[in-house]
């Protein structure tokens, strides 16, 4: 850790957080990180009912995605320095709130456009959910604690995805597409209830910045100015890019090209599930062993390798399993190499961490948003285009990394 962190010691408010505390935090933080990925993929099994009712083709249909997204993102780059200068609790909050009335206004839509602009509106409100509990997990922790915990919150990130549209197909089974948003309104309600009778404020008014907004463009410049904190946040959005272009993709893919239908793709999802699922576990026992560079740099090369073996099958019409092992293992790699990544880049900025984590949050969704209508403006009713951005993604990850390792190995000569 030391070529890639900034020496720093875990805030004395974390030491609070132990045995029962600790587990309990762990809930709470995994359950707000899991709306973002719930609101984005539930519905996901719908999208084909959706657009026929509401007269959008696969694109406009996608867009929603899009939408969303971008509000995720840009919204980080406001609330994130906001949540420096006001404290956590606020903002996480009213974006609650926030979500939940936009939850309910895409149930009344009448026209993909503006179903497209409920969507956008409800990200911004969700950017505070996606930013604080980052934020919170840097207010508390450094180092190996962080990591760990960013595992445990990767894996909510990974697997809500993965389970999301099973989640979504099973809702499918008793409602339409509009009552899927009125389950993630109520998800949000609860998730708010939850965090003002359970969350406390970690962010003493001691270590807060000023409500300035020349003081949040002096945050963000410092931030430019970090090399080492760019390229990670880079690194991050990328294989989160890659596992967006899968998630935006594999309705059309597995239920178009492979004639799943909706049940058999929450199925297909799910299964998917497991590698993300033990590798992230796994992963603070190979940050112990390895190091995280180390394990940082083997989960992207992996990512590459199996983004290209998905081409390769692709191209030679290997069915369905020649989708589904690829895909398991870049899921895998993406489970360890976002908390390495993540950790690396947090561990540098602990006097903003708001600004710092709102930087790496919005970095994922606008980059996975720019993902997104890709792969249905690349469909041509195979799963080559979809395989293409997995490579392009993964393997400009891997580029990024090699002048850290190459700085990494001059420094352990050097010693």
């Amino acid at each position: 850790m030391s070529s890639t962190t900034a020496p720093s010691t875990a805030p004395a408010f974390g030491d609070r957080f132990v045995g029962r505390k600790y587990v309990q935090l762990v809930l709470l933080l995994g359950a707000l990180t899991a709306i973002g990925p719930l609101t984005v993929d539930t519905y996901l099994p719908a999208l084909p009912a959706l657009s026929a009712e509401l007269h959008a083709g696969d694109a406009s249909a996608q867009l929603t995605m899009t939408g969303l997204l971008a509000g995720l993102g840009l919204g980080q780059l406001i609330i994130g320095p906001l949540s420096d200068s006001v404290g956590r609790r606020k903002p996480l909050i009213f974006g609650l709130l926030g979500h939940a009335l936009m939850s309910l206004l895409c149930t009344l839509a009448p026209s993909i456009t503006m179903l497209i602009i409920a969507r956008t509106v409800q990200g911004l409100a969700g950017a505070a959910v996606a930013v604080v509990a980052m934020a919170i997990v840097r207010d508390l922790f450094v180092g190996l604690k962080a990591a760990q915990l960013l595992s445990r919150l990767v894996l909510v990130t990974g697997v809500s995805p993965i389970l999301a549209p099973s989640i979504g197909s099973a809702l499918l089974a008793w409602t339409d597409w509009q009552g899927i948003f009125v389950v993630l309104a109520g998800i949000a309600l609860t998730a708010m209830i939850i965090a003002v009778v359970a969350l406390p404020e970690t962010l003493p008014a001691t270590r807060r910045t000023p409500a300035e907004p020349i003081r949040w463009l002096q945050s963000y410049a410092g931030l430019f100015g970090d090399r080492l904190y760019l390229i990670m946040v880079a690194v991050t959005a990328l294989m989160f890019a890659a596992l967006f272009a899968y998630v935006a993709g594999s309705p059309f893919v597995l239920q178009d090209v492979y004639g799943l239908s909706p049940a058999a793709y929450g199925v297909v999802f799910a299964i998917n599930a497991v590698g993300l699922i033990v590798m992230t576990q796994l992963n603070p026992l190979l940050v112990k062993r390895f190091g995280p560079e180390r394990v940082l740099t083997g989960a992207v090369i992996t990512g590459v390798a199996a983004s290209v073996t998905m081409l390769i099958t692709s191209i030679a019409g290997a069915g369905l399993i020649g989708f589904i092992v690829p895909i398991f293992v870049l899921l895998a790699a993406c489970g360890v190499s976002s908390p390495n990544s993540s950790a690396i880049a947090l561990s540098r900025h602990g006097e903003a961490a708001g600004t710092a984590a709102a930087l790496l949050g919005s970095a994922q969704f606008v980059i996975g948003g720019f993902a997104t209508p890709l792969v249905g403006a690349l469909n041509n009713g195979t799963a080559v285009p979809l395989a293409g951005l997995m490579i392009f993604a993964t393997g400009l990850a891997f580029g990024l990394l090699l002048p850290v390792r190459a700085r990494h190995r001059r420094r352990q000569l050097v010693g």
